[in-house]
């Protein structure tokens, strides 16, 4: 095995716990407070991986004799995506497909330079992938710099942007997975090594990595770095039916060569979100796509103000269009009944009559009771001031939720409701600041809070407007207006 690759382990975080009883394993996570029970078969390597340090998969294959080992990996990982165990390293796999790296690039020879010398230093079998760079009829000296390294170049007369730029290369690419990365991207070493096992669930039709930000000096930079559209996440996720709107960014995105083929590959017609209606229609054949939080590239974002702005609003603008070529994924907003209840008595109370805040509290005490009687009839041991903390998580995430919606999506309200109801204006923006500072707390930025805020503001307003222009364009408020449920899907 390679030096440079870890093998592939896991251990149980601190904030999971085990129980145990004579027939079952039940692993309860404190936040968000869920639980999930496993075979008894389990509970060696669980009393392993609880130790503390992270476990390589070899020993707790050893310690599963009852089960198949080829389903132990897979269980593992879907347990990773749920939040109840940690994983780094990567897995070893007996053979590695052959990977067909695909690149579309105009006027940037700086830019393809960095990313090919990038791609040279992969760690991975160089017998087991190519390099097809499809130049978009450049006019500076970007082919000449393509020419000194060792790829496939195509090279276009006429001006046909990415999607068709990366049809046309897979029409060439002899890979059984196709992996794409964008021009002003440079990969990390262990990025193939990292993703490429993902498809070792022959379930799976594509998986993405984490996209991180090149750049990392200036404040703007900072943003990006955390708040960036192409960074999903720091945990594992796979979508699912009740994910409409799951994908993974086409910089950094891994599919089956025969799944890609099947749907059609990308739309040509598509100048931003192409990336967005390829996984949807994966999904919609019934193939998942998932994201791992490794497997890393680095992204030249727009770092100049203006640019920043203009992208933000092309990406708005890639929304009503999604959502009119995929009419069957409405955004949906789920109120939890107790939660519902809670916001409303309270605004009421607020706004109206004072003397009904009082109800509050009860509301919270009699929705923790209720889930507190449920475990004690599952024979769960969570206590019932767990319970309590997380009823109080849960309203508070149901608050922002709703404050980075009307964010996100209303905050150019403020300006003429200030000439008409600027009580609702102050409330608007107050609510917009909140989501702002949440934000910055969660993604631990390491800018200062103003340049955060002010960021972030300019990301909301140039993002809605191409919402809104888009929303006009098309006639449709599927966007800006969510179908609201108090019913869960699973």
């Amino acid at each position: 095995m390679n030096p440079y690759l870890k093998p592939l382990s896991y251990k149980l975080p601190e904030k999971v716990s085990c129980q145990k009883n004579h027939t079952s394993l039940v692993l309860v996570r404190s936040f968000p407070l869920k639980s999930i029970r496993l075979h008894a078969a389990w509970k060696e390597a669980f009393a392993l991986l609880s130790s503390g340090g992270f476990i390589p998969l070899e020993k707790i294959v050893s310690c599963c004799r009852a089960i198949d080992p080829e389903s132990i990996e897979l269980f593992l990982n879907d347990l990773v995506r749920k939040g109840f165990l940690e994983q780094e390293g990567v897995a070893l796999m007996t053979e590695v497909p052959f990977v067909s790296v695909i690149i579309p690039v105009q006027n940037r020879p700086e830019e393809i330079n960095a990313c090919l010398e990038s791609l040279v230093g992969l760690i991975y079998p160089s017998e087991k992938f190519e390099i097809i760079v499809v130049d978009d009829a450049s006019t500076d000296h970007t082919p000449d710099v393509i020419k000194k390294f060792n790829v496939h170049l195509i090279a276009l007369t006429d001006n046909k942007k990415a999607p068709f730029c990366r049809n046309l290369a897979v029409q060439k690419a002899k890979g059984d997975i196709l992996a794409f990365i964008d021009s002003d991207c440079t990969a990390d070493p262990l990025w193939l090594s990292e993703l490429i096992p993902a498809f070792k669930d022959p379930a799976i039709g594509a998986v993405g990595g984490r996209v991180d930000s090149f750049f990392r000096t200036s404040p703007l930079d900072k943003y990006e770095q955390v708040k960036s559209s192409l960074m999903m996440g720091t945990h594992a996720k796979r979508s699912r039916e009740n994910e409409n709107f799951f994908y993974v960014p086409s910089c950094n995105l891994l599919v089956k060569r025969d799944l890609f083929l099947s749907i059609g590959g990308f739309k040509d017609e598509l100048v931003v979100g192409e990336d967005v209606d390829l996984c949807w229609r994966l999904q919609d054949a019934g193939h998942p796509v998932e994201f791992r939080p490794k497997g890393t590239i680095f992204h030249r974002h727009r770092n100049r103000m203006g640019s920043f702005c203009r992208r933000r609003f092309d990406y708005g603008t890639s929304e009503p269009l999604l959502q009119k070529l995929h009419p069957d994924r409405a955004k949906t907003f789920f109120f939890p009944m107790g939660g519902f209840l809670f916001w409303c008595v309270f605004f009421i109370s607020f706004f109206f009559i004072p003397s009904l805040l009082s109800i509050c509290p009860m509301l919270v005490l009699i929705d923790s009771m209720l889930k507190y009687q449920k475990t004690l009839k599952q024979q769960l041991s969570i206590s019932f001031f767990q319970h309590l903390k997380a009823v109080l998580r849960s309203y508070a995430t149901l608050f922002y939720h709703g404050a980075s919606f009307l964010s996100r999506y209303y905050l150019w309200v403020c300006l003429p409701a200030a000439f008409v109801i600027p009580e609702a204006s102050i409330i608007l923006f107050c609510l917009h600041i909140l989501s702002g500072v949440v934000d910055y707390i969660i993604k631990k930025s390491t800018s200062d809070p103003v340049s955060f805020l002010f960021y972030f503001t300019f990301e909301q307003l140039f993002y809605q407007a191409g919402v809104w222009s888009g929303v006009l364009k098309y006639r449709s408020f599927r966007p800006v207006i969510p179908v609201i449920t108090f019913l869960k899907k699973f």
